[in-house]
């Protein structure tokens, strides 16, 4: 990491995996080391974008079709980008986004419908910007499940689905990781936070 060079980092893990304390965490030891960061998250991060989050992380489980979600979360992802993200890394900061496209690759494109062809096609004509850099806390499906069921809220759209959505979900995650390997890491999410943070930072270099 260089100053004044932009850098793209995202965030990725099942629900109660500990990604989003990470990301907060990376993001408040970047600051001290000196580099302005840009926190941010999806569905999320610009003011559009976080209106289209309420439409689809509240209410019953099966309230989109996996098409619609799709969509909704790409015109999301669309005004997250132009709002926030490009704008950081042009100015040189580093941005620190917890969930990207991904997790749009595991949750509507390989658990909600087999529409994995139609994310990769709708963000290469629509988003076109990958991380740089994308972390991924793995940690085993029925620990990261009790965790997300025990923090409560109106977001339990995707938790609801249950433990076999979730170890779903992990197995896809890693198949992403293995099949690019330049630009994941896979961060053991076992342990207490300071554990986990370590392994972030160290992953860094």
């Amino acid at each position: 990491m260089s100053a004044g060079k932009g850098l793209f980092i995202s965030f990725e893990g099942i629900d109660g995996s500990g990604k989003s304390t990470q990301a907060r965490r990376l993001a408040e030891t970047l600051r001290a080391e000196g580099h302005e960061v840009v926190l941010t998250r999806e569905p999320g991060g610009s003011p559009g974008a976080e209106e289209i989050r309420r439409l689809v992380l509240e209410g019953e489980a099966d309230r989109w079709s996996a098409e619609t979600e799709l969509l909704l979360f790409t015109a999301a992802r669309r005004d997250h980008l132009e709002r926030t993200i490009r704008p950081a890394l042009a100015r040189g900061a580093l941005v620190i986004c917890d969930r990207y496209v991904d997790s749009t690759r595991v949750y509507q494109g390989v658990t909600r419908g087999d529409l994995r062809a139609t994310v990769d096609a709708l963000h290469e004509l629509v988003i076109g910007q990958d991380p740089d850099l994308t972390l991924l806390i793995d940690i085993d499906p029925q620990e990261g499940l009790s965790r997300a069921v025990a923090r409560a809220g109106g977001e339990q759209r995707f938790e609801d689905m249950g433990l076999a959505m979730q170890a779903l979900m992990r197995g896809a995650f890693l198949d992403l990781a293995a099949t690019a390997p330049q630009r994941f890491r896979v961060i053991d999410g076992a342990g207490d936070a300071d554990t986990v943070a370590g392994r972030v930072r160290a992953a860094l270099g």
